[in-house]
């Protein structure tokens, strides 16, 4: 799979190589949200008095690549990598840190594989900073697949149970839609509330959504691939800059995807929970929450319900951060959040090697 055009969108594609199964919406967890056709009045984000803090968001999937993480590898940082890749390792069966540092790609692209991957090697950054005396920050958050990495490094989650998590949230996700039948597409240069028109036009008794709120101009629609097209063209006639397929066929964050929700909904209910010792905000509702029903209830919720990281970024931003760090391989989060908030004195950092890391513990004056 090509995860360029992923990168560029700043996408969580949760996608698969292979998928099986069907299904379609049924009665079950609560989904939807501004991308089922509500438009939501925009939010009033009041700055709080907090001190000039900074925060960490993880990425999602898109991110990935092989041989990711191969400047620290070889250094001081080493033994961080090694023993947190060797937890998931064996957690899953099977070598991670072989398929992340040697491939093949096509592997590491497959969503049941890239998932831990990414949740591994944004968790083994986080041990790194907090190893070489980066503080812990005031708020957590994630786009996505993100938000498991962020709820274990809040302290709510078991790493090596998250793990276990999210390579099932990956085969579920890969089993909830017949292969073929779903489709994922970019829309570039139009408002939020012009691209919701065009979903609801393009619908005609299928499933079409807008799915991720990236940045202001940058939405993400998804559901049955005839009614993706549909849209796609509804979009260019009101305007639209850019619209184009992503190279994915899980519609993600759709109300096609509640069948895996369902399926997620019992491993989560088996899962320890602890109180997350920082702050976390959900990008399901641009919220803070720490009661861990809640917390369940989110993780099932965003499987099938918009990813909301305009307003997520503007909520951290509204909290006086002086830096918003991204916490795992690559910068698409880095670069949305630039788009997003762009006061003079907030930093947005990118997290992802011995050069980042030293410039991020400089910013928040642990250099």
């Amino acid at each position: 799979m090509n995860t360029r055009a992923l990168r560029e969108t700043g996408l969580d594609t949760s996608t698969a190589v292979r998928q099986g199964g069907s299904g379609r919406s049924r009665p079950g967890p609560r989904c939807g949200g501004r991308g089922s056709g509500t438009v939501y009045s925009p939010r009033l984000y009041v700055t709080q008095d907090r001190g000039m803090g900074f925060g960490f968001v993880f990425p999602g999937q898109g991110s990935q690549s092989v041989g990711m993480l191969a400047d620290l590898a070889g250094g001081g940082d080493a033994a961080e990598l090694r023993d947190t890749f060797a937890e998931a390792s064996q957690a899953l069966g099977y070598d991670l840190w072989a398929l992340v540092s040697g491939g093949p790609p096509e592997r590491l692209n497959a969503t049941e594989c890239t998932q831990p991957a990414m949740l591994a090697a944004g968790l083994a950054l986080w041990r790194v900073w907090r190893a070489r005396g980066g503080p812990e920050p005031e708020v957590v958050s994630g786009h996505s697949l993100g938000e498991f990495t962020a709820l274990v490094a809040a302290g709510a989650l078991e790493f090596a149970e998250a793990i276990a998590l999210v390579r099932a949230r990956g085969q579920f996700m890969q089993e909830a839609v017949p292969l073929g039948s779903g489709a994922m597409a970019a829309i570039l240069g139009l408002e939020d509330a012009a691209v919701i028109e065009a979903c609801r036009e393009a619908a005609a008794g299928l499933v079409v959504e807008a799915v991720n709120f990236n940045a202001p101009g940058q939405v993400v629609i998804a559901g049955d691939r005839a009614a993706v097209q549909r849209a796609i063209e509804a979009a260019k006639a009101r305007g639209a800059k850019r619209a184009v397929i992503l190279p994915v066929s899980v519609p993600s964050h759709s109300s096609l995807m509640r069948p895996a929700a369902e399926r997620l909904a019992e491993k989560l209910a088996a899962v320890r929970w602890q109180r997350p010792r920082l702050a976390f905000v959900s990008a399901v509702d641009a919220a803070e929450h720490r009661d861990p029903a809640e917390l369940r209830a989110l993780l099932v919720r965003q499987l099938c319900s918009p990813v909301r990281w305009t307003d997520t970024v503007r909520a951290l931003a509204a909290r006086g951060l002086a830096q918003i760090i991204e916490c795992g391989p690559g910068k698409v989060l880095t670069a949305l959040n630039r788009r997003i908030e762009r006061r003079d004195d907030l930093e947005c950092l990118a997290l992802e090697d011995g050069a980042s890391l030293a410039a991020a513990l400089a910013a928040v004056g642990r250099s």
